[in-house]
């Protein structure tokens, strides 16, 4: 498959093949040292919002294929803040990087820079609508820990609403007969958009507020905070915050083989007590962004 010069914007973009051929890729990377394999490449790392997994996880990523860095962490930096366009921001970063990654608040930004830019475009999160490249990771995690992604019953939980992490992985698992399960607060559930397209494509799924009621079924359990920064409504939040807090009196109620996955960062809803369990996955799971990466890098680059 060729992949060179192709953007990374959205998980729909991508077939069940293409998918497992990037996964497939990935683990290759890890495998394998390739230090020189982007020399003389640049990347641009174009942060619009907070990140420390996403984008140092892409900067390692391409020192370790021997290339080279370029870009900013906050928007506080740049022209942006004397009123330059995204469009034109994009327009200039195209001339000084080989490929772009790029994470901003508004949905449809990484698309909108796409069209402005002829280099590759890969989307590290687009306000609360995509989050294709986490996807991937989480997507190689699974069949990792698991040995497989096809028929695994995959619990979701927290802010399914406004987390673009559990919308673009829902997508992307749906091509492999799972069941899900929707945990989560009837204002935080999934947009119906979504339920749409798993009932279109005729997924079973099942939503509840009580994790308790489904634990015991579950092969995953990807958990999610509530995003302080995705509410209007700030009562909102308060109200919602502090809904799910797991712990090791959770054990009971779960398979052994659960594995529990979260993106990161968490705030109070996984407490440290599950870490050293065989369940918790979620630190291994941030470490998958590298070869992940490395091998979207190196694809969209026309490199392997």
């Amino acid at each position: 498959m060729n992949f060179e010069k192709q953007d990374i914007i959205s998980i729909h973009d991508f077939s069940k093949q293409e998918l497992l051929f990037i996964l497939k890729t990935a683990k290759l990377m890890e495998k394998k040292l390739n230090p020189n394999l982007l020399k003389d490449k640049i990347l641009a790392t174009l942060f619009f919002e907070p990140s420390t997994r996403t984008r140092l996880s892409f900067m390692s990523a391409m020192e370790q294929l021997g290339g080279k860095l370029m870009g900013f962490a906050t928007a506080k930096m740049t022209s942006i803040k004397k009123g330059e366009t995204l469009w034109d921001t994009i327009k200039m970063v195209e001339a000084y990087a080989d490929v772009i990654v790029i994470r901003h608040p508004l949905e449809g930004s990484a698309r909108l820079a796409a069209e402005a830019s002829s280099k590759p475009i890969i989307n590290a999160g687009d306000g609360a609508n995509q989050h294709p490249t986490q996807t991937m990771l989480d997507l190689y995690t699974i069949q990792k820990v698991k040995g497989k992604l096809d028929n695994l019953h995959i619990g979701l939980l927290g802010d399914l609403k406004y987390g673009r992490t559990v919308h673009s992985l829902v997508t992307a698992l749906s091509h492999f007969n799972p069941i899900f399960y929707f945990i989560a607060p009837q204002a935080l559930q999934m947009p119906q958009t979504y339920l749409d397209e798993l009932k279109e494509k005729k997924i079973k799924f099942f939503t509840a507020s009580n994790l308790l009621k489904v634990s015991k079924k579950l092969d995953i359990l990807y958990v999610t905070r509530i995003q302080k920064e995705r509410f209007a409504d700030p009562v909102e939040y308060e109200k919602y915050k502090g809904v799910y807090k797991l712990d090791t009196s959770l054990l009971p109620n779960i398979k052994k083989d659960l594995k529990i996955m979260h993106p990161l960062p968490r705030v109070n809803e996984i407490d440290p007590s599950l870490d050293a369990t065989d369940h918790a996955v979620y630190f291994e799971q941030a470490a998958n962004g590298i070869p992940v990466r490395k091998a979207l890098l190196a694809l969209v680059l026309g490199k392997v």
